[in-house]
């Protein structure tokens, strides 16, 4: 269940080094809504260091605009290409380095975590992710983007939202059992007839 929140108001970042996605979530009681979201265009920028500085002057200004609460972005994944690995981990680290620098408290969320908090499915495809949002926060046809690296980053901040409602609870925990087992105080009991 989720706890209600007087109002906040989520950023969500999808890294990439050609479009970064951003979305911004905006959360009364226990309801989500969109604020907005869209991509930084840096598909046609070949300096690698333009780029990044391009990345933190809009991610620092969408955060001017929206004032954050909170920010939710994508872990990059491990892949085979070495160097596509460091250029997304950039990218990361100097969005990461906006919030930072506004005090805005970041979370990392894994890919397949992001899509198995929204469709239930960790491999889910980015189509069926964004359908769910879709649904899920009543976008319109004509406000969805054409960019899927936008509802990549609205469903980090989604996924971020979900997990407001949940106990937090030490790392060494593996599983509900185990929860239980080491947080008693944090369990009520209910009573049984």
């Amino acid at each position: 269940m989720l706890k209600s929140v007087k109002e906040k108001i989520i950023l969500g970042i999808d890294p990439g080094t050609n479009y970064m996605g951003y979305g911004v979530l905006k959360v009364e009681g226990t309801k989500a809504s969109i604020v907005c979201m869209g991509v930084i265009d840096l598909h046609k920028e070949k300096d690698t260091y333009k780029k990044l500085g391009y990345i933190f002057e809009r991610v620092w200004s969408i955060i001017e605009t929206y004032l954050p609460d909170e920010m939710a972005i994508e872990a990059p994944f491990f892949g085979k290409n070495v160097q596509s690995m460091l250029k997304l981990g950039r990218a990361q680290g100097v969005a990461i380095a906006a919030a930072v620098h506004h005090s805005v408290p970041i979370t990392e969320y894994a890919p397949t975590k992001i899509k198995m908090a929204l469709t239930g499915n960790g491999s889910a495809a980015k189509e069926q992710v964004s359908g769910m949002l879709q649904r899920i926060l009543q976008i319109s046809e004509q406000d969805m983007q054409t960019h899927l690296d936008a509802t990549d980053a609205l469903a980090a901040a989604y996924c971020h939202y979900l997990q407001m409602g949940r106990p937090t609870s030490d790392s060494t925990a593996k599983s509900w059992a185990d929860y239980v087992k080491k947080n008693p105080s944090k369990i009520t009991k209910r009573k049984t007839e």
